[in-house]
């Protein structure tokens, strides 16, 4: 009779798992294979979807900015005020923007509420929007949004895209 040592055994046990393993990779019927090769098959329809629709989006948005006349930065902002009864406040020297929208979230949309801040909601507006202490009176906002309110100023943000003096 035939003797087997440990070693023999080991080596054996070793010989059996590398060769099911192997047999399982090139088996073309194994199931994990198949498996695979339909997760492959639906990954490429989705991507191929996936563009087909971004394909579908861009030539959709290239047709509505045909047909769309250009905005410019702040166009729609001051377009807003003007049909919600707001007044241009990029028109004071000093605000740009930015700050106008956070005035306008803050409450202040007309010439004369600017006008009428007192030295309280100065510094108030002022650390809202991060300015200097004193940027304000420094810019005379008050004054400029005075003469605005009187109609003796300069041309505003949404004339000068409208064209309109």
């Amino acid at each position: 009779m035939m003797s087997f040592t440990m070693n023999d055994l080991a080596l054996l046990a070793i010989a059996l798992v590398i060769g099911l393993i192997f047999g399982l990779m090139i088996s073309g019927r194994g199931k994990f294979k198949r498996l695979w090769q339909e997760e492959k098959i639906a990954h490429r329809t989705a991507i191929k979807d996936r563009d087909t629709r971004l394909e579908a989006a861009n030539k959709r948005i290239v047709e509505l900015e045909r047909h769309s006349a250009p905005i410019g930065a702040g166009t729609a902002t001051a377009v807003g005020g003007a049909v919600r009864g707001r007044d241009d406040l990029s028109r004071i020297s000093g605000i740009s923007q930015r700050e106008e929208v956070a005035l306008n979230e803050a409450g202040y949309h007309r010439y004369g509420q600017i006008a009428a801040l007192n030295a309280e909601q100065e510094a108030t507006l002022e650390a809202r929007l991060g300015l200097t202490p004193g940027t304000i009176t420094r810019n005379d906002w008050r004054g400029q949004a005075l003469a605005l309110e009187r109609g003796e100023a300069k041309p505003g943000l949404l004339s000068r895209l409208t064209g309109a003096h």
